[in-house]
């Protein structure tokens, strides 16, 4: 697979434009307290009609499509909220929606794709993973939209840039939730074509990791993944087509533990009233361990489609280890 470039800003633009009126403009809202000498804001993602960012990205996608190749339906890889964005889409454009889900994937994802009217089809994770490195499925038909590294994908994604710019235009560092980098490369392509200082990070937890463990090698780079409440991000490894785009466009992976990342969340709830998902949160966490530095600060709560047992156990305080 060809290694990707940044998108262009005229695509961006363009993807802007496709999708106003059909996914929401979603507020930048100021967290409470100082931290460390860090002004954090959350970018709220989670308030998406499906509850994730996901939708940016499926709908330019599907939109750009050409009539024929939707024909056949759309099928995708996905944890759950790329199932619900192309779900979500496919719904509005009456088009058979497919998705494959890794075995672990949470329920309630999994019940919003079948309500959305998508076929869910439960793998395991290593030939889920399969479908991911290599864009599709031999069994499957239609049109597959990858859940990363589509550039069209990609451009509904960083539309969430532009909006960050407009609305601080003063934002010092932007901290993005890292899966396989199609929504952290998306937003930094319009951040370094419009603000090209401004310090962008990825948010992983210690438990998947790959981005780090990449850039500590100087090359693309597998790990021991190791499932956790926090699914909506970290993988295998670093997608080989991704990886010159992550180094070229990030400043660089801030790791948190499983602890910090449910102890942003319980904030999350308890001081905005925001409910996040793991993923949405870890971007948080980083912001409050400090290591994205001072100033005005954007973390990116991706999404907030969690299962309500994990949400009470997270609330509740068990041990993050203990937490379903």
């Amino acid at each position: 697979m060809q290694a990707l470039q940044p998108i262009s800003i005229e695509d961006i633009e363009q993807a802007r434009r496709r999708l106003h009126g059909k996914v929401l403009r979603t507020p930048l809202l100021r967290f409470r307290g100082e931290y460390r000498g860090a002004e954090i804001f959350l970018k709220l993602e989670n308030l998406q009609p499906i509850g994730s960012f996901k939708l940016r990205g499926a709908a330019n996608a599907m939109l750009m499509a050409d009539e024929g190749l939707l024909e056949g339906g759309v099928y995708t890889a996905s944890a759950g909220n790329m199932a619900q964005g192309v779900a979500y889409q496919a719904r509005r454009m009456g088009v058979e929606c497919k998705v494959l889900v890794p075995e672990h994937a949470p329920q309630t994802k999994c019940e919003a794709v079948e309500r959305l009217g998508g076929e869910v089809i439960k793998i395991s994770f290593d030939e889920w993973w399969n479908v991911i490195v290599e864009h599709g499925h031999p069994d499957m038909r239609g049109l597959f939209l990858h859940p990363v590294s589509d550039p069209a994908v990609m451009a509904g994604n960083a539309t969430i840039g532009l909006e960050i710019l407009e609305d601080l235009p003063d934002v010092e560092a932007v901290i993005i939730p890292f899966g396989g980098g199609g929504l952290s490369c998306g937003i930094a392509s319009a951040l370094r074509a419009r603000r090209p200082r401004v310090r962008i990070f990825a948010a992983e937890v210690e438990t998947a990791a790959p981005l780090r463990a990449s850039l500590q090698r100087g090359e693309a780079s597998s790990i021991d993944y190791r499932p956790s409440f926090v699914d909506g991000i970290g993988g295998k490894s670093v997608l080989g087509e991704m990886w010159p785009l992550a180094r070229r466009l990030l400043d660089g992976s801030l790791v948190v533990s499983l602890e910090e990342t449910a102890g942003a969340l319980r904030l999350l709830v308890q001081r905005s009233r925001v409910i996040a998902e793991g993923a949405g949160a870890a971007s948080l966490a980083a912001a409050l361990s400090g290591k994205a530095g001072r100033g005005r600060i954007v973390c990116v709560i991706s999404g907030g489609n969690i299962d309500i047992p994990r949400l009470v156990a997270v609330l509740q305080g068990r041990p993050a280890q203990e937490i379903p």
